[in-house]
Parts: C-alpha cells; sequence; structure tokens
C-alpha cells in the first residue's frame, strides 16, 4: 500500500473515530450538540438566500440529509489531506485536526441558544482524532521493515480494523442513546391526554372533498432543525416578558388548564413556488394568544412578538394579528392528536393569515414584545419581509403536469387560498383562452383553502391548463410570475396534458 493511500486511509479513519466519539457524548449530555449538526446549523445561517430556496425546490424535505452527507464529505477530504501529509510531517497533524476542531467550536458557539458545553463535543472530536491518527502513522512507522512482499502493512490494517470498530461500535451507542430520547419523547407525547375545546371546530360541511384536511405524517415540513428537537413537556416552560405589565411563566400544565379553542386552518411556507406543496390544513386545538396578551397587559407601542423557539430560532410577528379577533394561538394539539414532535411538540405558535416564517414557531419557549424597529427575527436579518402576509394563490392538484388522457369530459380539480379574506372565484383558461369559473365546493372557513374543480370537455392533442383566483377583498390573483423572496411568490400557475 503506498504511503499517500495510508495515511488518507488513516486520515479518514480517525476523523471518524472521533466523530462518533463526539456523537456519543453529545447524545448523552447534550443533544443536538453533535459535531455535524452544529456545523450544518451554522451552514444554513450563512447560506445565501438564493441557495436556501433553490434547495428547497429542488430537494424538498431531502435537503437536511444532503446537507450532513456533503458536510461529512467534506470533512473526511480534509482528513484524508491531513493524513497523507502528516506520512511526511506530524506537525500535519495537529494542524489539521486543530482546523477541524476550531471549525466545530465556531459553528457551536455561534448557535442562537449557545453555551460552552456545546462546543465540548467538537474538541473532543478533535483531540481524539489527532491521536487516533498519530498512533496509526507511529505504528505504521514502527512496523515498516516488517511489510510482507505483497506490500500489505497487516499490522496497520489489524489496527484501523480495530479504530474503525471502536468508531462503529460509539457511533452505535450514540444512535441507541438518541433512540431512546426520541422513544421517551414519542411515550411522553402518547401519554397526554388532550382536554376537549371550550369552543369546538364547526363540523366540515357536507360536500367537501376527502382531502380537504391534510393528514399530520403527510403535512409539510420547512425548518431549519437539522435534528428534531426532543422537549419534554414536564419540564417545557413558556416565558412572556418584555413590553408587558407582568411577566408570566407558564408550564404545559398550565396550558392545559385553560380554555382551548379548535380549528381549521390552512398553514402554508413563504418558501412555496406557485403550484408548490408547502401548503396544508389541519384541525389545530390551543390557547387563544390574545387571551394571554390582555393578562399580561401588551404596553403602547410594542407592535411585535419575537417567538423563539427551544433551539433559538427567532419568529417575528405583528402583535396586531393576535389581537384583531383572529384564532392565532399557541396550539397543542393537531388533527385530534398532540403536536407531532417534526410540528413542534409540545407547543408552537399558530397565526392564520401569515406564513409560517411570520407566525409559526415551533417548539416555542418565549414570547417577548417589542418592535420592529428595535429587533428583526431571523427571516427578515436575511431580507425576508416582516410582515408575512399569505399571498391569494391557487393551484391545480388533478390531473398532474405533462399526463396522459382520453378525449372527453375531464375534471380538473385543485385549491385556492387567501386566508383571512377568503375565496371569491376560481377560473380555468385552457391553451390561452377566455376564463370559465370553477365550481367552488364548501369549505371550513376564510381561513381555510377552498376546494374547486371544473368540468373540461378535452379534444386531441397537447394542452395548458391555467387557474387564478379571486379573493373575498375583489382582488385577483396576479399573472406576473415572482420567486417567493422576499415575501412571497406569485403567479398562475400552468400545467401541460396531452389528450389521445
Amino acid at each position: 500500500m503506498r504511503p499517500g493511500l495510508r495515511g488518507a486511509i488513516s486520515g479518514i479513519v480517525a476523523a471518524g473515530s472521533g466523530i462518533a466519539a463526539a456523537e456519543l457524548l453529545a447524545a448523552a449530555i447534550r443533544p443536538g450538540a453533535g459535531p455535524l449538526v452544529m456545523v450544518g446549523g451554522a451552514v444554513i445561517d450563512a447560506t445565501p438566500t438564493a441557495l436556501k430556496e433553490f434547495a428547497v425546490r429542488e430537494l424538498g424535505t431531502s435537503d437536511k440529509p444532503v446537507l450532513l452527507a456533503v458536510i461529512g464529505g467534506g470533512v473526511a477530504g480534509l482528513a484524508a489531506i491531513t493524513g497523507v501529509a502528516a506520512t511526511r510531517r506530524r506537525a500535519a497533524i495537529p494542524v489539521g485536526t486543530g482546523l477541524l476542531g476550531a471549525v466545530g467550536v465556531a459553528a457551536a458557539l455561534s448557535r442562537p441558544a449557545a453555551t460552552l458545553l456545546d462546543a465540548v463535543p467538537a474538541l473532543l472530536a478533535a483531540v481524539l482524532a489527532g491521536l487516533s491518527l498519530w498512533w496509526l502513522l507511529r505504528q505504521r512507522g514502527r512496523a515498516a521493515t516488517t511489510v510482507p512482499d505483497d506490500g500489505v502493512d497487516r499490522r496497520l490494517v489489524l489496527r484501523l480494523s480495530l479504530l474503525a470498530a471502536g468508531a462503529g461500535a460509539m457511533q452505535a451507542a450514540g444512535m441507541t442513546v438518541s433512540g431512546q430520547r426520541e422513544n421517551a419523547a414519542g411515550r411522553s407525547r402518547e401519554a397526554i391526554r388532550l382536554p376537549a375545546a371550550a369552543d369546538p371546530a364547526r363540523q366540515l360541511p357536507t360536500g367537501v372533498a376527502a382531502e380537504f384536511t391534510t393528514p399530520s405524517g403527510t403535512f409539510y415540513r420547512v425548518d431549519t432543525a437539522l435534528n428534531v428537537p426532543r422537549v419534554d413537556p414536564s419540564a417545557w416552560r413558556l416565558r412572556i416578558h418584555g413590553m408587558v405589565g407582568r411577566e408570566v411563566e407558564l408550564s404545559f400544565a398550565d396550558l392545559l388548564q385553560r380554555p382551548l379553542i379548535e380549528r381549521d386552518i390552512t398553514l402554508n411556507c413563504v418558501s412555496n413556488e406557485v403550484g408548490g406543496p408547502y401548503v396544508g390544513t389541519a384541525r389545530w386545538l390551543g390557547v387563544p394568544l390574545a387571551a394571554l396578551l390582555r393578562e399580561v397587559g401588551v404596553q403602547p407601542g410594542a407592535d411585535q412578538i419575537v417567538a423563539r423557539s427551544v433551539e433559538g430560532m427567532t419568529i417575528g410577528t405583528p402583535v396586531v394579528t393576535a389581537l384583531d379577533g383572529r384564532d392565532t394561538m399557541l396550539a397543542l394539539g393537531m388533527n385530534g392528536e398532540p403536536l407531532p414532535l417534526e410540528h413542534g411538540f409540545p407547543v408552537r405558535m399558530l397565526t392564520p393569515g401569515l406564513y409560517g416564517y411570520a407566525g409559526a414557531c415551533k417548539w416555542v419557549t418565549e414570547l417577548e414584545l417589542t418592535t420592529f424597529d428595535q429587533f428583526d427575527a431571523y427571516w427578515v436579518k436575511r431580507g425576508w419581509g416582516s410582515q408575512g402576509t399569505v399571498k391569494t394563490a391557487s393551484r391545480i392538484d388533478k390531473p398532474k403536469p405533462f399526463d396522459r388522457m382520453a378525449a372527453g369530459t375531464v375534471t380538473v380539480a385543485g385549491v385556492a387560498w387567501a386566508q383571512r379574506r377568503g375565496i371569491q372565484a376560481v377560473e380555468i383558461s385552457v391553451d390561452g383562452g377566455p376564463w370559465a369559473p370553477a365550481e367552488l365546493l364548501p369549505t371550513a372557513s376564510a381561513d381555510t383553502w377552498t376546494q374547486w374543480r371544473f368540468s373540461w370537455q378535452a379534444t386531441g392533442g397537447p394542452h395548458s391548463l391555467a387557474v387564478r383566483a379571486t379573493d373575498r377583498d375583489g382582488a385577483v390573483q396576479p399573472e406576473t410570475r415572482a420567486a417567493p423572496f422576499p415575501d412571497g411568490a406569485t403567479g398562475w400557475h400552468t400545467i401541460s396534458v396531452t389528450v389521445a
């Protein structure tokens, strides 16, 4: 085996052992502080908006695994270079592993809710990787005079195998600890019995299609959390402070004892492209935020609620949207069950009529009353609009783009939404021709999407189908295409189909 290849393999195995030990330590004492996740979080924060939007658009929910894989590949590359350099100069070991450690520590301490303890796993990874690489290359040097004629250094292979096995064992142990935490969080969630709503949702009207409510398991998820937070509801606390008459701290049990409301609400992500999938409707159960704000007493001049999550995310919401009569809530339940872990368990904020980035903080632990002049929340710092009002939009769900179908009557169907305003009309245009009205199905309220359908007499050949909606304020969905940044996409959803 050539020296360069031996060094590269030794570097990768040494780095793997260090990271495995760090992940095990993080799983045991500081969940979410593993170096790969910490570096991933820092990369997300530093990524330009255009690249983030590309990742969300092209990768969907696979964006996080892809990011971690890329980071892992980068670590392996640097480790291999360090190993090759160390076969010539041992001084390369502290330089290379020190660089890895410095990046990990800097990433850990850059997180919004960071403590010094968050840096410990990255330090451990660097130290153990350096010692492992030194040990591997030192042993190789001692064994150099006994390398067989076939060129295979069996002592090095044995030591690499032992170190790799140890790394694998530590990785497995870390996954076991993480799995136990996940199971504990799942059990605590399953043990919760949500009380009946004091103000329940109305029964869905007759004629609503089966797809009206989005199952929790398929509801879209867009956030920056590489690891889903596992929050113990018995230890969870919500602090309300800032420009208020009196600060309060509430437990999960406190919220369960308050009068709850239940509402069907459509939630959508500002990153949703025209015709995109990041929108869904669920039945939510929660505590009205207006009642809490009246109790603490919002001071004059406060115009922003800054919600902070357990991992440090900040979401800025206009105060008026919690006090103007809409059903802004601290949600505890979704579709008849406690919130799923990935959707903010145990408590998330929900604001009808606002995109998620401006009114739907997951895993919320803090509400601060302040002003927009005094504080820019996470997404506003990155150029997104501060108000987050949902734009009127519509989507064709059936047929799918590029479908082939027989001539005759074809049902075209989809959804339209304009939360708080509601949908007045939906129209379909075939091949750029005149707009024809679609049939609107019954809907729950102005805070949910409206299902629609249209009977099209399809003739042979290729065709384009376009949809537009008009809200109850009389505003027609604009034709001009605009990307989601900085305040939501616009344009007509148009698909191409072929009729045989």
